[in-house]
Parts: C-alpha cells; sequence; structure tokens
C-alpha cells in the first residue's frame, strides 16, 4: 500500500512538471512582445505622429463700423491783406491762415497762469481776417459821427464803447461798406496774438519781453498811446498785447480739455471776454493767454476793440 501511494505521489510530480514545461515558450513570447526593439546605428527613428488639430471654431461676423460724422469743414485757405476806406478814413485788415494750436496756459506762459487758462487744449480755426490794430478814433468818428475816448487823439485806440456800443457800430460799418465785420471770437484772438502759423511760440504778442510790444502800466506814462508805435507779431498785428483791451465776441465760459473747431462760446451768459491787457494793467495781463471779463454794457478808458471778418 505504502509503495503504491509514493508511486502515485511521484506520477503527480512529473505531471506537474510537464505541465511547467509546456507554459515556458507561451510567456517567453509574450515577454518579447513586450519589449521595444532598440534602433539599429543606421536606422531612423520613425517621427511620431502629430496631434489632431482641434476643430477650427466658427468666426463670429466682423461688427460693422459704425458710420460716424464728418468733421465741420475748416477752410485754411491762405488770404491776402485788404486795406479799407471809410468816409475817408483807411484800415488794414490782415488775412490769417487757418490752423490748429493749443489754446491756453502754454508752458511759455509759465507761472503767471490763471486757473481760467486751464486746461490747455487744441483749437483749430478756419481762415479769417483781423484789424492790424484796434479800431482808432478817428475810425470810430467817421462811422459814428462821435469820439467817447477819454485820451482824445485820431491815431489812439477808442475807447469807453462797451461789448454793445462796438454792435452799434459795426452795424453802421457793414452798412456804409456792404461788408460783414464783426468781433472776432476768443480762440481766433489767441491764435492770431500767438502769430498764427507763423507762431514762435512767445508770451506776449510778439515778443517774451513785454516792453518790445506792449504799452503797459509800467512803461505808458498812464495813458493810452497811438497805435502801431510798438514792435507788430509774426502776423503784422500791432498792440494785441497792451494798449487797450480788446472786446471779443463771445461769452465767458470754462475751458474744457477736448479739441474743438472754431469754438464761439455759450449761447448765453452775462459776461464777455475782454482780452490782451492794457496801459492801465500789470504785465501779466499782456500775456496771450490771460482771459478778462465784463458786462456787456461796460465802459471803461482802458476799453476798445479790434475788428474781424
Amino acid at each position: 500500500g505504502n509503495v503504491m501511494i509514493y508511486n502515485m505521489k511521484q506520477l503527480i510530480k512529473l505531471l506537474m512538471a510537464a505541465f511547467v514545461l509546456s507554459l515556458l515558450p507561451v510567456v517567453e513570447m509574450q515577454g518579447q512582445a513586450n519589449r521595444v526593439k532598440p534602433p539599429t546605428s543606421n536606422s531612423t527613428p520613425a517621427k511620431p505622429k502629430p496631434p489632431k488639430k482641434p476643430a477650427k471654431p466658427t468666426q463670429p461676423a466682423k461688427p460693422t463700423t459704425p458710420i460716424r460724422p464728418s468733421a465741420p469743414s475748416v477752410n485754411t485757405s491762405p488770404r491776402a491783406d485788404e486795406v479799407i476806406t471809410v468816409n475817408g478814413v483807411s484800415f488794414k485788415m490782415i488775412g490769417v491762415e487757418g490752423g490748429t494750436f493749443t489754446m491756453g496756459a502754454t508752458s511759455e506762459q509759465g507761472s503767471d497762469v490763471f486757473i481760467d487758462e486751464k486746461p490747455a487744449h487744441q483749437v483749430t480755426v478756419s481762415t479769417f481776417s483781423i484789424g492790424e490794430t484796434e479800431v482808432t478814433q478817428e475810425l470810430w468818428q467817421a462811422v459814428m459821427g462821435s469820439n467817447p475816448s477819454n485820451f482824445k487823439g485820431t491815431r489812439r485806440p477808442v475807447e469807453q464803447v462797451s461789448w454793445e456800443d462796438c454792435q452799434n457800430f459795426i452795424r453802421e460799418l457793414n452798412s456804409l461798406t456792404g461788408r460783414r465785420f464783426r468781433l472776432p471770437t476768443e480762440a481766433e484772438w489767441e491764435y492770431a496774438a500767438r502769430g498764427g502759423r507763423k507762431a514762435n511760440g512767445h508770451k506776449y504778442a510778439g515778443s517774451s519781453s513785454i516792453d518790445n510790444v506792449a504799452w503797459y502800466d509800467s512803461n505808458s506814462g498812464s495813458q493810452t498811446h497811438d497805435v502801431a508805435t510798438k514792435r507788430a507779431n509774426e502776423l503784422g498785428l500791432y498792440d494785441m498785447s497792451g494798449n487797450v483791451w480788446e472786446w471779443c465776441q463771445d461769452w465767458y465760459s470754462d475751458y474744457s480739455s477736448g479739441s474743438q473747431t472754431n469754438p464761439k462760446g455759450p449761447s448765453s451768459g452775462s459776461i464777455r471776454v475782454i482780452r490782451g491787457g492794457c496801459w492801465y494793467y500789470f504785465a501779466w495781463d499782456g500775456r496771450v493767454s490771460l482771459r478778462g471779463v465784463k458786462t456787456p454794457s461796460s465802459r471803461y478808458y482802458y476799453l476798445g476793440l479790434r475788428l474781424a471778418y
């Protein structure tokens, strides 16, 4: 019995060994299948395939460009100077070629600037004409038949005229000449005082030294003087600084920072703009950017006008 049991155990061992040996080729083959063959020195490795590109997204429709209103038309053509005679009295109008400039507290004005000269801003003006000098007493007399001035002299500037008086004078002058004279706008006045397209960046109208171009409190002898007795500015305009303040057409208002084309000021107000300084005021009042104001009915012996069209 023992012999039979031993023989049975031996038979089982032999069968199990034969079964294990029969599995070795399969394991070997699976092992070889899982190995990566190293490239030979003469073989080029296969390039990996690039990843697939993502689907191209649908392009949104381009927004329609909004239609913007066209800029106001600006005439910048040169204009010739012109001499006009009224009842035997001649005066000269200087053509000012239109252009763009910085209005207000520009750098050359330094620390003299006042708050209402700010902010400096870009302004474009069309071509216009402006008087070579202030309106003289002889011209006012020729048109109106009277002379309201305190300091008498045919070639001195007319003074003691209100803004309303100036409108009456201009209406009569236009009736006599068939022209369309007016007061300059504040922007036109400053553009011309600075020298227009010929501007050299002066603090005063034609110079950075006020004594060269203006009658003011320190050199005037407390009175007005004949027009065109100081140096002209770059455009050939006299007394844009000093002698008498000059009325502008505009109602007074604060500046804004945006660029403007041919600004005319607000449609209403209580005070009108005056410019240029005068024989009675300090040097800083003759600066090209300084702004003065008076009520339209004001009359002073330092307040006159200059024509434009």
